[in-house]
């Protein structure tokens, strides 16, 4: 049983009459207890008469998914089963981090009724937000006390990535249509497979001639009917073919260029560190939440472009991988895989990394880092192992970066924002050097902050598809 507020300012109204009239002694302590007893009474029968929680059937309906930062509602469907008007505050017991506006809500359930009871959840982590049960507590028609019980209510709610990136994925697909040759535009798309001849026009790159076919295509233009006079030019098929002297029109050419396109069916293969060091929050996010940011952008621009991608996240055992997919599909799986995968706090198991890599491309891919560089120390075992890989891959490493560090090094107010600034620029120093040592062993890097990283990512993935490199 539970007493109420009510129940404590009725038992109140019992000192009134003692205060006014200036009673004391036995007689009013006496006054006092007969009333706290019938008060008592008057809960107990109120409780009586409390519909009882356990008669209540409960369902939810829920959706199973929704991403990060979105509102959804989450539905409770309540059936009074018992013989009375149930009265009752029912408080669904979702964990913090589903981001629930409230947790308790007033609900009257008349008898053999159903009514629905309506939270909005904003959830604020990634991953599986569960909920157990719910508490209801039955008040009497007085409300002066309450039944109250924990019925079982499972439901369960996936949080996916929110991917804010995707608002880069218009401007890189027409990147992309330009290295493919498919938008008008002032330079012409270039790339690195052989794509089919045709003839030259103003504006061509005369690099692009293939006189091998031009040759074949050669034509002679025949003289016309009439000769004209000695130094007069002729015109045939809108070119001049006379050369001032009268002699017969040599043979005219049509010049045939080769045409190109990008690289395609080559293999993407994208690690996610998932280790301590992706644990740290830079503005509102951890480092993990800017990876998978970064990695989802590359993953639809690359499918797009005719390439494989394969995913996979890791620290000392793998938290996610995502193979053999492609289109729509490749974006649902990697979404699904990453949504439950957090940061571990222990060290990045580097040495087992290009035996993971071996098993998800055997031939020569991009191979994108996504981990941090900013702690030598934290970096010695990628270092280890970057030589392997940039010898049979071409390795695109991406870090993101704080950019309060950079501004705390410039600030030297007093004293406390000198010691801070020293910190910030030996953090900066930290990263250069490791960015140094890095394109020392062949691999690439690209650094940014949190809202930078991703299309930085993609536009490196481009570039390196433009020039021919992957």
């Amino acid at each position: 049983m539970a007493l109420t507020g009510r129940f404590a300012l009725v038992v109140g109204l019992g000192l009134v009459p003692l205060v006014v009239l200036g009673r004391t002694g036995v007689w009013a302590w006496g006054v006092l207890a007969v009333w706290v007893v019938l008060c008592a009474i008057l809960a107990g029968i109120d409780v009586g008469l409390a519909a009882r929680p356990r008669m209540l059937a409960v369902s939810r309906e829920l959706p199973a998914r929704v991403r990060l930062g979105e509102q959804v509602s989450a539905t409770l469907l309540l059936t009074n089963l018992g013989q009375r008007m149930l009265r009752a505050t029912v408080r669904d017991a979702w964990q913090p981090s589903a981001g629930a506006a409230t947790t308790r809500q007033r609900v009257r359930v008349p008898r053999g009724e159903r009514r629905a009871v309506t939270l909005a959840l904003t959830p604020t982590r990634r991953g599986e937000r569960v909920v157990e049960q719910i508490t209801v507590r039955s008040f009497g028609p007085l409300g002066l006390a309450a039944r109250q019980a924990v019925l079982a209510a499972p439901g369960r709610l996936r949080v996916l990535p929110p991917f804010l990136s995707r608002k880069h994925v218009p401007s890189r697909l027409a990147r992309l249509r330009e290295l493919d040759g498919r938008t008008a535009v002032m330079i012409r798309g270039q790339g690195t497979e052989f794509d089919s001849l045709r003839e030259y026009v103003r504006g061509d790159d005369v690099r692009s001639i293939d006189w091998r076919a031009t040759a074949r295509r050669a034509t002679v233009i025949a003289p016309p009917a009439s000769a004209p006079a000695p130094g007069q030019a002729r015109q045939v098929g809108g070119r001049t073919a006379d050369d001032g002297t009268g002699a017969p029109a040599r043979p005219m050419p049509e010049l045939m260029v080769r045409t190109w396109r990008p690289e395609r069916d080559r293999r993407i293969v994208i690690v996610v560190d998932s280790s301590r060091t992706s644990a740290a929050r830079i503005g509102d996010e951890p480092r993990l939440d800017t990876a998978i940011e970064a990695s989802l952008l590359l993953s639809v621009i690359a499918d797009r472009a005719g390439d494989r991608v394969e995913l996979l996240a890791y620290d000392r055992r793998v938290r996610a991988r995502v193979h053999g997919a492609s289109g729509a599909e490749l974006l649902a799986r990697e979404v699904e895989a990453l949504a439950s995968v957090h940061p571990e706090l222990i060290e990045m198991g580097w040495p087992a990394v290009p035996g993971l890599i071996r098993q998800l491309s055997a031939q020569r891919s991009l191979v994108v880092l996504l981990t941090s560089l900013d702690s030598i120390g934290a970096a010695r075992g990628m270092l280890a192992v970057l030589g392997q890989l940039t010898a049979k891959h071409t390795v695109l490493v991406a870090s993101v970066t704080d950019p309060t560090v950079a501004t705390a090094a410039t600030a030297l107010g007093d004293r406390a924002e000198v010691y801070r600034a020293a910190a910030a620029e030996r953090a900066l120093l930290d990263t250069a050097r490791l960015t140094e040592a890095v394109r020392g062993l062949g691999a690439h890097v690209v650094t940014g902050t949190p809202e930078e990283l991703p299309p930085a990512v993609t536009d490196a993935y481009l570039a390196l598809k433009a020039q021919g490199r992957l």
